[in-house]
């Protein structure tokens, strides 16, 4: 192998670290550039915790130092074009680097535009988002006093797709134990299901019945009016919606036309609309939905093949988590260091695993795992001791505190 073979990781979030570090445990000697602006490094799954109270924010920020691979060079900058042809990433400050093999996991970035009235009042007016600042969701969960309990979610891509849902039933179950009165919990979303893996929706839809939320598909956010406290949705399936769409009364929703919903809230919990990052974007990289366009089972870009691809950025058919990189991380190195050392890809391929760890209510979880086409595809070695299609207390205890550990311990220091 070339000692001077230059791999170019643009991004250093889960993905970029974990693809570095495994790469250095196999290959000492190769010549690694992360590209990453951010001081910090938060670990973002306990973010839904943090909302529900749970969980102490400062304990999901680390350095970006502190998790940056030994004998990797960082450079502290943002990368704000592609030219893959010339085998070039132009960066902010420094100009255009070289490479010889680019991977690229950048995430994605919150289009606050896309939702009419959303950049105006998130973070105030009773409108918050565990993506962004989580704090805030606990501050109007706790002093929450009864009316609509809004939660719902945009018609693009999102990372952790589970996210939207389980905040609402943990602040469901936190305004029981609270003993309010006088309030509805409705839980929107412009999908058709609760969840498209059909062994998880069973409980999901038993959860719903269990704290009465008022279930909402085809519920599409358009527009918030946060002086007057007001959620707009327009209904993605009209026809469909017929059987349902006045069954709640009590929310007080008045219903223009065949498609649009206007709900009063008094909280407003969304994950906001997402896309690929404008580098990436204005790119030849993507395809016709602006996302990295990669093979999804490879994880080598379709068109360049020196360069690779993972994490959120990436158009897979599957949730965006920290579980599914977990899995695609070893499928690029691999593939990598076959590239560089007999011009082929190795054996290894993505079978589209992901994870969502659904918290049902405090103390309460079911581990979903899927792969491509929503195929449960639960750990063989788990199952054994729990049905992780049920809900239940050592899941919660995983959460909270075994995947954290995992994360920082094991994940970012390329051991798993």
């Amino acid at each position: 192998m070339n000692s001077k073979t230059k791999i170019v990781i643009v991004g250093g979030g889960t993905g970029g670290i974990m693809v570095a570090a495994q790469l250095l445990k196999k290959s000492s000697n190769l010549d690694i550039t992360i590209i990453e602006p951010s001081e910090k490094h938060y670990y973002q799954p306990a973010f839904t915790l943090v909302g529900a109270g749970t969980f102490n924010f400062e304990k999901t920020i680390r350095t970006t130092a502190s998790v940056m691979p030994k004998n990797v060079s960082w450079l502290k900058d943002k990368a704000i074009s592609l030219l893959p042809e010339n085998n070039q990433v132009v960066t902010e400050k420094n100009g255009t680097i070289f490479y010889d093999y680019l991977v690229l996991s950048p995430g994605l970035v919150y289009d606050l535009d896309a939702i009419e009235g959303l950049k105006e009042n998130l973070g105030k007016n009773g409108v918050c988002s565990n993506y962004t600042d989580p704090n805030y969701t606990w501050h109007v969960i706790k002093n929450f006093k009864g009316g609509n309990a809004v939660f719902t979610q945009p018609t693009t891509p999102i990372k952790c797709g589970g996210a939207p849902q389980k905040i609402a039933y943990l602040a469901a179950d936190y305004f029981r134990k609270a003993k309010l009165k006088n309030y509805e919990v409705v839980f929107a979303t412009p999908g058709s299901v609760i969840f498209g893996v059909k062994e998880f929706a069973k409980t999901l839809m038993q959860v719903i019945l269990r704290y009465d939320i008022h279930f909402k598909p085809h519920y599409a956010p358009v527009k918030i009016d946060g002086e007057n406290k007001l959620v707009y949705f327009k209904s993605v399936a009209p026809d469909e919606n017929q059987c349902v769409i006045n069954e709640g009364n009590a929310l007080n929703e008045k219903f223009h036309g065949e498609s649009e919903i206007v709900m009063p809230y008094d909280i407003l919990h969304l994950a906001p609309p997402q896309c690929a990052p404008d580098f990436i974007k204005n790119s030849s990289l993507v395809n016709a939905q602006k996302w990295l366009d990669v093979d999804i089972v490879t994880l080598q870009h379709l068109k360049y093949p020196n360069v690779f691809g993972l994490g959120d950025v990436a158009a897979l058919p599957t949730a965006k988590t920290g579980a599914a990189i977990r899995k695609q991380a070893p499928v690029v190195v691999e593939n990598l260091l076959s590239l560089i050392n007999t011009k082929k890809l190795s054996d290894a391929m993505y079978n589209g695993y992901s994870s969502c760890p659904l918290v049902t209510g405090y103390g309460k979880m079911v581990l979903a795992e899927f792969k491509y086409d929503n195929v449960r595809d639960s750990d063989p070695l788990l199952s054994k001791f729990v049905d992780t299609t049920k809900e239940n207390w050592s899941m919660w205890i995983l959460k909270k505190y075994g995947l954290p550990y995992l994360y920082w311990n094991k994940m970012l220091k390329g051991k798993m």
